[in-house]
């Protein structure tokens, strides 16, 4: 008879069911027109009954499967009991029948703690740059992201009406990353990808001196990853403070998990273990290949400037 599967591959395999409901409780407020915007600490800082929703959607599908796994999320919630239709109790088949990598067979659920983004991107949503929004759920073991979802759900959404909409992309690390087409940014170019809508004096001097070809501002961690991922950016750089570890723990393990490189302004890998600070304070810098050559280019200016 066939060994169940293991934990984590339970975990990643809900864990990418849960996204998908999410996308669809993204996608029914978006049609439904009432965002329900609410201003968190300012214009900038915003959050939507989306965000809400979605939350409560993926925390409680979560917990009742794996009660004893940490979910840390991005929005302060009641505890209230959850809607029933909110819950999502599926699993993806195809990733159950995988093979989890040796060194995480013996994970028990107290030992995973589960990052939550439930829409990455909030300010771009509602100002209908839909393309910039994921959903992120990821997951850590001993202090590290060790597997991620991530959910595009208005993926494909200007190809007409005849296109798939959404998609979910997920990794685990040893394993690789799935759900997209692994592309490298073209040889030889600097293309640096950045905030849209958190810029500062210092997050733009940090991008002068690296003295890219171009820079493309966009909404959302989650979507920037993807850039990396896809070819369409050489290097994510955010020379501020801002990002949390519920914006960075799902791109991470899918960056890692096909060999890129994620960490703060200074060189340091970002810690997950539940007990850690919320923010990035030290910034992001992030790219699918030639780490050391953006690394080595941050002003000393910049650096001083951040403090991990």
């Amino acid at each position: 008879s066939m060994a169940s599967p293991a934990l984590l591959m339970r975990v990643v395999a809900s864990a990418y069911s849960v996204a998908e409901k999410a996308a669809t409780i993204v996608r029914n407020v978006m049609a439904a027109g009432d965002l329900g915007i609410v201003e968190k600490t300012g214009a900038n800082d915003l959050q939507t009954k989306a965000d809400r929703l979605v939350q409560m959607s993926i925390c409680a599908s979560l917990a009742r499967k794996f009660p004893k796994v940490t979910i840390i999320g991005e929005e302060e919630l009641s505890s209230d009991e959850v809607a029933e239709e909110l819950i999502e109790d599926g699993h993806c088949e195809e990733i159950l029948k995988k093979t989890c990598p040796a060194q995480y067979t013996g994970i028990k659920e107290e030992e995973l703690v589960i990052w939550v983004d439930p829409l990455d991107g909030t300010k771009e949503y509602t100002e209908g740059l839909l393309d910039h929004v994921t959903v992120l759920i990821g997951i850590a073991y001993g202090g590290k992201a060790i597997a991620g979802v991530i959910n595009q759900p208005y993926y494909n959404y200007e190809a007409g009406a005849d296109a798939v909409l959404g998609r979910t992309i997920w990794g685990v690390l040893g394993m690789g990353a799935f759900g997209f087409q692994l592309t490298e940014a073209p040889a030889g170019k600097h293309i640096i990808v950045t905030t849209r809508s958190h810029s500062s004096t210092l997050v733009n001097d940090c991008i002068s001196a690296l003295n890219p070809d171009s820079v493309i501002r966009v909404g959302g961690a989650g979507n920037k990853i993807i850039q990396l991922i896809e070819g369409k950016a050489s290097a994510y750089v955010f020379a501020s403070p801002g990002c949390k570890k519920w914006d960075t723990c799902a791109p991470e393990a899918i960056l890692h998990a096909v060999g890129g490189k994620i960490t703060d302004i200074h060189g340091n890998a970002f810690q997950y273990n539940k007990e850690v600070k919320h923010m990035n304070s030290a910034g992001v810098l992030a790219t699918l290949r030639n780490y050391d050559y953006y690394a080595s280019r941050i002003p000393n200016t910049v650096k001083q400037s951040l403090v991990p």
